[in-house]
């Protein structure tokens, strides 16, 4: 795994891969991608930013196939309708990469289902399609599913008394909620293909310290984390390396089922892909089986439960202890 960079991706000719998220990361995922061969689909909820990252890639890459798909994590119905255009024009799913995300917004704001903003759209939008397409995944011979964490997982707790933080609240803890859930669900996945001979993959990764777009687009320019990220640009990697642990565990042959990777070099901020410390509170496997009722029981997707992988269930939005 040393000093892993694009150039180590396999060839992926033949492998359809749908990456979340058309900016930052996600472009550079799936320009990445599309350059080793693969059949790319980026999923983003704005067309002008979808259709704008899928030019970029044709200019950078000809020939490369690649085409833009509208999907609002922050929206149940937008991922539905997603997983079932894919179903139309495509037998099975290689490669799936939940990316897309929104970081700390200033006030709380909620879903097109209610639930809290940063939870809904990085973990539950995420939790629903994989959900989805499931069946497309296990459709394929060596499909593999990347979930993005981040370094700010380690301070998350998942509280069961108030996952939509309607009680109170704060952004940065809400967000770290949010990415433990998604390091949580990687490792709760991988079980469950593996117990279910599934055949999917299961990998989490984490980009370090990037220099993307979350902190203009969630707290705004001139709050502090934006300020930080416009004047102090050294203290972020480029995007394109912060990239390289989700394609290490999208692509590697040696990436580890149920693994996790980030950034080799200071406390993970930056650097290569290598394996990354998991958090103590990630490794709960009870709370794991906890979390994933309930998010079934929120969103009304229930894996492996027959080919469309839903089924009608109320969302609890108000998610007590007791859930």
């Amino acid at each position: 795994m040393s000093r892993w960079t694009v150039s180590d991706i396999p060839p992926q000719q033949g492998r359809t891969a749908v990456v979340t998220g058309a900016g930052g990361l996600g472009f550079e995922d799936a320009l990445a991608l599309a350059r080793a061969g693969a059949d790319v689909i980026v999923a983003s909820r704005d067309p002008m930013k979808g259709s704008d990252a899928v030019g970029r890639i044709h200019a950078t890459v000809p020939g490369a196939s690649v085409r833009f798909e509208r999907l609002d994590l922050a929206d149940l119905r937008s991922v539905h309708m997603f997983a079932d255009r894919l179903a139309e024009r495509h037998d099975r799913l290689d490669l799936l990469i939940n990316n897309a995300g929104v970081m700390v917004p200033p006030a709380r704001s909620v879903t097109a289902d209610g639930f809290e903003l940063q939870m809904g759209t990085n973990y539950l939008g995420h939790f629903a399609l994989t959900g989805r397409l499931l069946p497309l995944l296990k459709r394929a011979p060596a499909a593999r599913v990347v979930s993005l964490s981040s370094i700010a997982a380690p301070q998350g707790a998942i509280d069961f008394d108030d996952l939509n933080a309607e009680k109170g609240y704060r952004p940065m803890p809400v967000y770290a909620q949010s990415k433990l859930a998604c390091l949580m669900f990687a490792f709760e996945l991988q079980r469950r293909s593996a117990a279910n001979g599934w055949g999917v993959t299961s990998i989490a990764a984490h980009p370090g310290v990037a220099r993307t777009d979350l902190l203009h687009n969630g707290p705004g320019r001139s709050s502090l984390h934006g300020l930080v990220r416009s004047f102090l640009p050294f203290l972020f990697q480029p995007v394109a390396q912060g990239a390289l642990p989700t394609l290490f565990a999208a692509t590697a042959t040696d990436a580890v089922p149920g693994g996790y990777y980030g950034p080799d070099r200071l406390a993970e901020t930056r650097g290569h892909p290598t394996a990354a410390k998991v958090p103590p509170q990630a490794r709960d496997e009870a709370v794991a089986e906890r979390l994933w009722r309930v998010s079934e029981a929120m969103t009304g997707v229930i894996f492996d439960k027959d080919e469309s992988g839903r089924r009608a269930a109320p969302k609890l939005v108000g998610i007590t202890a007791a859930a």
